[in-house]
């Protein structure tokens, strides 16, 4: 029948979605996600120096491969230890609420960081989140800033840099200095605030008795493929924004391609992981090259990015000067927001993959980040705009439940139908399509809040796989965070056996709120008008349990805002049955 068969395909449609989601692009990881596949994520050194055009010309983008430093010509059985390293050079130490870390007076890199209030599991004794490490660490990933210059003497990642401060803190910003003996003395200004951004002010001043031609660069390098979850809805990798144009670049892409490159006035460019960033924001005024490129060492897989500013002439007597940022840190999308709007950085929040959906999905996140706020709870927050999209879409929703109360009370004349007219199906929808207008019903009227219901759905669920706000975050009861599956399972009778269970049994190793939803999804199925097709009458029973599989692995978030939409809908939908079963007599026609 015409009206069954429209309301099956946008069920079935529901499904193939949220099939699709979970069997073709989820990897089993995502189970996991609240584990850290970012604890591996410190990255390269490839050490090498760009090289410029001479004098007055056009600056080359630096590049992997073109003079490796000795430091680097090591076998896998001489990698030292995190600690070992650390211990190897003198360093300035970096030292805030959120950060903490060291710069190597060796080359000056940033290869360092700690980020002090995040952890790998949800444990709170657990490790913190190690971003950067050093260059003779097994997976070396760093930040380095400097110039390139033609038949002229610059600091490279062997340089031995003077400080004049032991410590760098967000109220002490810290200068290095270097003199090339031919007359250029170089500084470096490293000023840090109290998140995750660092100012670099380069300083050249030329006392010798020749003018040179210097261009300024900043590189992210990183060692070592990081283990990522490969999910369809999620970039991990290389990104940028050029132009105003958001670039999102896999890792296999650029070692497919090799080198990548992209001129830009201002922008930022960088490598990102599910949560954490690390992107080099040039001078937002200035026009520089820019380049994402793949090399190896050894056996491991290398990976930059870098800017490369344009080449000045600095005259004998002459002073040269360039600013730049470095973010490094959880990518928390209010204080993205804020560098965005504060330092002009173009773009800035988009490395948070909100998607195409950006323009449902930000908003969505904004209210119940701001909702969180007033309750004290993301979860409450989760049921808040639960039911505030509810109060949005209450006339829609109305209008379906009229429509699908007049359908029940037309059940009767359906099936009678369908037994005077037998096989005869092209008759049989003639006399539907007459009833229905007779009756004043729409039966396309209940598909309405399915359809609405899924961009919100995929929005929902983006806010919960990607921003570190619903990382960890706890609910109430067993719920420790929203952005994991239901950790109490039929396996482990709901947690009072301790059980680790099999990757293999995950399936069938369903929780209490997937339960909850289904049994909420349950109720609501019989609310609704019966298909007088009894293979399709089965299909929709059978449709809550296939549901409550599907959803068992999904964030907890997700599944309780399910539940308590069911919920919602329920209730709504009940209230409008009764009046609508009050207001019609027996026999009589349904107001429409």
């Amino acid at each position: 029948m015409i009206d069954q068969r429209n309301i099956l395909l946008a069920i079935v449609l529901s499904i193939v979605i949220l099939v699709g989601w979970q069997f073709l692009f989820v990897k089993p990881q995502v189970e996991q996600q609240g584990q850290q596949i970012q604890q591996s994520a410190v990255v390269q050194t490839t050490g090498e120096q760009p090289s410029v055009v001479g004098s007055g010309g056009v600056a080359s983008t630096p590049t992997l491969g073109a003079s490796v430093p000795s430091v680097l010509r090591q076998t896998q059985s001489s990698v030292l230890t995190r600690e070992e390293a650390l211990k190897k050079t003198a360093r300035v130490q970096i030292t805030s609420s959120r950060l903490r870390g060291s710069i190597s007076l060796i080359g000056a890199r940033i290869d360092d960081l700690v980020l002090s209030d995040y952890h790998e599991t949800i444990d709170p004794s657990s490790s913190n989140i190690v971003l950067f490490s050093p260059t003779d660490t097994r997976a070396p990933y760093y930040a380095e800033f400097g110039w390139l210059g033609a038949s002229v003497k610059v600091p490279d990642g062997l340089t031995l840099w003077q400080a004049d401060q032991s410590n760098l803190t967000p109220r002490t910003p810290v200068t290095l200095k270097w003199d090339n003996g031919e007359g250029l003395l170089f500084e470096r200004r490293y000023a840090l605030d109290d998140n995750f951004m660092l100012e670099v002010i380069q300083r050249v001043r030329n006392t010798g008795s020749n003018e040179v031609t210097l261009a300024p660069y900043g590189l992210v390098s990183r060692t070592n493929t990081p283990d990522i979850l490969n999910f369809y809805i999620l970039h991990e990798g290389l990104l940028g924004v050029f132009d105003d144009t958001l670039k999102e670049v896999d890792y296999d892409d650029v070692v497919d391609e090799g080198t990548i490159r992209q001129s830009t006035v201002g922008g930022w460019i960088g490598i990102t992981d599910k949560y954490w960033l690390v992107a080099l924001v040039p001078d937002q005024s200035a026009a520089v090259e820019t380049s994402f490129t793949s090399g190896t060492r050894a056996e491991t897989t290398l990976y930059q990015a870098d800017f490369l500013g344009a080449a000045t002439t600095l005259p004998r007597g002459g002073a040269l000067e360039t600013k730049s940022h470095l973010f490094a840190g959880a990518k928390e999308v209010t204080l993205l927001d804020e560098y965005r709007d504060e330092l002009g950085i173009a773009l800035f929040d988009r490395s948070v993959d909100f998607g195409w959906f950006y323009f449902l999905t930000k908003p969505i996140f904004l209210t119940i980040h701001w909702l969180s706020g007033k309750l004290g709870n993301f979860g409450v927050a989760i049921l808040a705009l639960t039911v505030g999209i509810r109060i949005l879409l209450f006339p829609l929703a109305n209008k379906s439940f009229r429509a699908m109360s007049k359908m029940k009370l037309l059940q009767p004349k359906l099936v009678e139908l369908k037994e005077r007219h037998g096989d005869d199906r092209q008759a049989l929808n003639m006399e539907m399509m007459q009833l229905y207008k007779q009756e004043g019903v729409n039966p396309m009227a209940g598909c309405l809040p399915v359809v609405v219901q899924i961009p919100v759905f995929f929005a929902l669920y983006k806010v919960l796989f990607v921003t570190i706000e619903m990382r960890h975050a706890p609910f109430f009861g067993w719920i420790s965070d929203l952005s994991a599956r239901d950790p109490l399972g039929v396996l482990t009778m709901f947690g009072l056996v301790n059980w680790n269970v099999p990757a293999t049994l995950d399936a069938v190793n369903i929780g209490i709120w997937p339960i909850i939803m289904g049994a909420t999804m349950y109720f609501q199925t019989k609310l609704n008008p019966a298909p007088a097709d009894p293979i399709q009458a089965k299909i929709f029973t059978f449709l809550p349990f296939i549901f409550t599989f599907i959803l068992a692995s999904f964030p907890a978030g997700l599944v309780i805002y399910w539940a308590w939409n069911n919920t919602l809908s329920i209730l709504q939908q009940w209230v409008i049955m009764r009046k609508t079963a009050a207001a019609q007599p027996a026999g009589a026609k349904p107001k429409t």
